[in-house]
């Protein structure tokens, strides 16, 4: 869900680098572009109600008995999907960041709240609750195959007849 207008102004924003800054990975262009359809939908969302409203109840004929509406919709969205628009998501994109960099620490927080209530919960021991030992259980290898301690190194049971 996009955030709402009032919401961008009040968060604090970094200036964004450069007029044409470095590329972005795949995902954070995913987040860029998900915020562009959002803003040329939020641009369009009265025509986009007509389309839907008409198209109700209607299936692979919508388009034959609701092309008037289709027009509409569809001229709106090329008219508000230009190179601009999409320059300003990414700078909205940019100057947002210090928001979603909270937002993720405040989940990271959580999480870790989360985990300490569990292990009280569940009363397993101290060194336990602190998470030590299961990070250590997790540093070991994982032994593949399945044989037992005193068969390794030998050769299948298979092979032994």
């Amino acid at each position: 869900m996009a955030p709402s207008p009032a919401e961008i102004e009040a968060a604090p924003r970094l200036p964004m680098p450069s007029r044409n800054p470095l590329p972005l990975s795949s995902g954070q262009e995913a987040q860029v572009r998900e915020l562009y359809h959002a803003r040329v939908r939020g641009y369009c969302a009265a025509e986009i109600k007509l389309f839907a409203e008409c198209a109700l109840g209607k299936t692979f004929t919508a388009p034959f008995k609701c092309r008037q509406q289709n027009r509409a919709m569809n001229t709106c969205m090329v008219a508000h999907a230009t190179q601009a628009e999409q320059d300003s998501a990414r700078e909205e994109w940019f100057a947002t960041r210090l928001k979603r960099q909270r937002e993720r620490e405040g989940k990271e927080a959580r999480k870790k709240e989360q985990e300490k209530f569990h292990r009280e919960w569940w009363g397993l021991p101290q060194e336990d609750r602190d998470g030590d030992k299961g990070r250590e259980v997790l540093r070991k290898a994982e032994r593949v195959g399945g044989f037992p301690k005193r068969d390794e190194g030998q050769l299948s049971k298979d092979r032994h007849r």
